[in-house]
């Protein structure tokens, strides 16, 4: 009998810090030449900020510098903050001090460096501060920090990005920005309104990346159904033809690459059910999936939030796209503890994740935004009412998580292996994205996987979370 990982009320509420200089990164493993200047990098917050932070240090790596795995080996560091919560805020705070005290010299950019007083009023000593995706700005400081030697005849660009996820799976960032109004939010303000990338740019790049060894793209932006809105839905050349700047040619077209295509940040707006003939067709490579952040159910809570998607057809609409692709998984997110939010419309969000039988779920408590509209709103629920809801938020979800596992036990599928250890391989299965999601574990006759293999394998144990299974 295997050891089953226990539910614990201690899940994170915020987006995973993600640390890339504090582990080991075999593709910065090159020794630099010598006098070559070396940069370090701290990458917080969501995926987008990690597709900024790869944009910045390839760029880096095209002009001569080294890029450092930990704070002593470089020259300067950047810090590439996340400023979504306050609490997210304190993290940035505390990683920029972090490698003040380790190094020293300090770049600051993302979406916390546009409050460049608010960082300098604890920090007055880092070199300089950009605001999100300002990369010839974080480049400028760099300069001025660590000024460049280049050696034309060894540095050139890079035939593919640097990255700072494994080499089997990468993001794929498809537009900046939001046009929505959400009360609670405040990443409009930070990185702007919607500004979508032209469709054959996307795929070009999605192109190098699955010729360089990629197994998996995660489609991101911060409403990926919104692409092409600000384009007008233009035509772009691709291959023979032409492609739309519309998120359900690009995914059409992403899926015949060769890879497992996994969308994110998706808005249930209407026209999202022509995405889901796609995924349920199994000449291409777009996964049946989908992460939507409904956020909550109530008609009154989502009108005190500015949502852009009423409630009142969202059961409707899953029970359709479970109609088209019974093997869809549905991920979500939910603000419990929202400003107003009473007993009976949190009672109404339970009853609706009874009924909608989400597969994956997570869960954030309310807290201000310095700058954010629902800072306005009244009746703030006390925090130990928030605690309390949110227990019992991730005490139902996790019964239905439970459920929907138990009954994968005995079913074959395919999956991705995204490490192996001494005592066993973890991989994940096309319902399970990366950081966020459950895992499969491997126990037994692991020994000559490696990681980005797709492997099949027969579930034969469930927990709460997670998945065994042995290779068929």
């Amino acid at each position: 009998m295997r050891i089953k990982t226990p539910y614990t009320a201690g899940m994170s509420q915020n987006p995973p810090s993600l640390r890339p200089d504090l582990a080991p990164q075999a593709r910065f493993s090159d020794a630099p030449r010598d006098g070559q200047p070396k940069i370090g990098m701290v990458s917080l917050g969501c995926p987008k900020a990690l597709v900024d932070s790869e944009r910045i240090l390839t760029r880096l790596r095209a002009e001569g510098y080294a890029i450092s795995p930990d704070y002593s080996g470089a020259e300067a560091v950047i810090v590439n903050t996340c400023g979504f919560l306050d609490s997210a805020k304190a993290e940035s705070l505390e990683a920029i001090g972090e490698a003040l005290n380790e190094n020293g010299k300090v770049i600051v950019t993302g979406c916390l460096g546009a409050e460049e007083d608010y960082i300098r009023g604890t920090h007055p000593s880092v070199l300089a501060v950009t605001g999100p995706h300002q990369y010839e700005q974080v480049l400028d400081a760099v300069h001025t920090a660590v000024p460049p030697s280049p050696d034309p005849f060894i540095d050139l660009l890079p035939a593919q990005n640097v990255s700072l996820t494994p080499r089997h799976y990468s993001y794929l960032k498809i537009s900046e920005g939001c046009n929505h109004k959400c009360k609670f939010c405040i990443i409009p303000d930070m990185r702007g309104r919607l500004a979508s990338r032209p469709a054959h740019a996307i795929l070009r790049e999605a192109e190098k990346l699955v010729d360089a060894g990629v197994k998996e793209l995660l489609v991101i932006s911060q409403d990926t159904s919104a692409y092409g809105l600000d384009r007008r839905h233009d035509m772009n050349p691709w291959k023979d033809g032409e492609v739309r700047s519309h998120i359900t040619d690009l995914t059409r077209e992403l899926g015949q690459l060769g890879a497992w295509v996994r969308l994110h940040y998706v808005y249930p707006y209407p026209f999202v059910r022509d995405l889901i003939p796609i995924m349920a067709d199994p000449s291409n490579g777009v996964l049946p999936y989908l992460d939507i952040p409904f956020q909550h159910s109530h008609p009154d809570v989502l009108k005190r939030m500015a949502r852009p998607a009423a409630s009142a057809k969202t059961l409707d609409e899953i029970a359709a796209w479970r109609a088209t692709c019974p093997d869809i998984t549905l991920r979500s997110t939910f603000i419990v503890g929202y400003p107003g939010e009473t007993e009976a419309e949190f009672q109404h969000l339970l009853d609706w994740l009874d009924e909608a039988q989400l597969d994956r779920v997570g869960c954030f408590q309310y807290e201000n935004v310095d700058g954010a509209r629902s800072n306005a709103l009244p009746d703030h629920v006390p925090d130990e009412v928030k605690q309390d809801r949110w227990n019992r938020f991730m005490e139902k979800s996790q019964a239905i998580s439970e459920a929907k596992l138990e009954a994968k036990v005995g079913k074959t599928m395919q999956v991705i292996v995204d490490s192996v250890e001494e005592d066993g391989a973890t991989c994940r299965t096309m319902s399970d994205a990366p950081e966020i999601d459950g895992n499969l574990f491997i126990d037994e006759g692991f020994e000559g996987l490696s990681a980005g293999d797709l492997v099949t394998v027969e579930v034969d144990e469930a927990s709460e979370y997670d998945l065994w299974g042995k290779v068929l």
